[in-house]
């Protein structure tokens, strides 16, 4: 039901949530929610790498836990990798459901738990040279709230 990808092409992010609702009668929401590359601190570019078969496999668990929550219609996850600009998508979360409660919060659970269990490597590029990103607490404190052994 959430379909999930992973790509290094720009997000068709119209096409993608349009196409949640499209021809259907049942769906009373449809939230989406897009990341984008911040260019904090001076930052000139960031590079996710990844295993594609582990990040299909994680991302694929991650839409279920959703699915397995909320009461869904559809869905898409579409995560870039490769090299990337600020101002540019890195991620798009849309989700669609007959009530805009589970919508919004399955929405904010798949961002939640993609930021702390999908598994993609982070390169921050600066004036000052390449730098790998940690992990962060307040990430892993946000998916938290979801029980995250669940």
């Amino acid at each position: 039901m959430i379909r999930v990808r992973v790509q290094p092409e720009p997000i068709a992010i119209a096409e993608e949530t349009g196409a949640l609702s499209a021809g259907r009668s049942d769906v009373g929401a449809v939230v989406s929610f897009v990341g984008h590359v911040r260019a904090d601190d001076g930052l000139q570019s960031l590079t996710l790498e990844h295993y594609p078969a582990m990040t299909a496999r994680a991302l694929a668990a991650i839409a279920a836990a959703a699915e397995a929550r909320w009461p869904l219609l559809g869905g898409v996850v579409i995560h870039r990798h490769g090299r990337m600009f600020p101002g540019e998508a890195i991620v798009l979360v849309a989700i669609s459901s007959a009530h805009r409660a589970a919508a919004f919060a399955a929405a904010e659970f798949l961002m939640d738990w993609l930021k702390t269990r999908a598994p993609f490597w982070k390169v921050e590029e600066r004036g000052d040279g390449r730098h790998w990103v940690a992990a962060k607490q307040s990430d892993d404190m946000a998916a938290e709230r979801w029980h995250a052994g669940s």
